[in-house]
């Protein structure tokens, strides 16, 4: 996974979990796209100390993961969401329409499994 759609992610999953200085200089390095010196000189503290600061944030939010698999979770849903919707949408034009349908069933057994 790109490394800027798992922040993007990660954060969505456990950015409120951050302290509310460290979800505005990381939403203002990772989301605004913001340089460290113009994140340091808006928030008053050094260059280092964004860097820091950010990195400390990254690895922060991939401990929760660590601990709690909400992205994983997550994925692995779409991805068998994605499964379903090629299943129905094969199932239209195929007249293997009930082991489809079966494959459908376990895979939605599969997702209200892990919920």
């Amino acid at each position: 996974m790109e490394k800027i759609v798992r922040q993007t992610l990660l954060y969505d999953f456990y950015g409120e979990l951050l302290t509310s200085h460290q979800q505005r200089i990381y939403e203002d390095a990772v989301f605004h796209d913001l340089s460290l010196s113009e994140i340091a000189e808006a928030e008053g503290i050094s260059r280092q100390g964004v860097h820091d600061l950010v990195r400390r944030c990254d690895r922060i939010l991939e401990d929760y993961e660590d601990k709690l698999h909400l992205l994983r979770k997550f994925s692995k849903t779409r991805e068998q969401i994605e499964q379903i919707r090629d299943l129905a949408d094969s199932s239209r034009t195929q007249p293997m329409l009930d082991e489809r349908m079966k494959q459908i069933e376990a895979l939605c057994a599969g997702i209200l499994a892990g919920l």
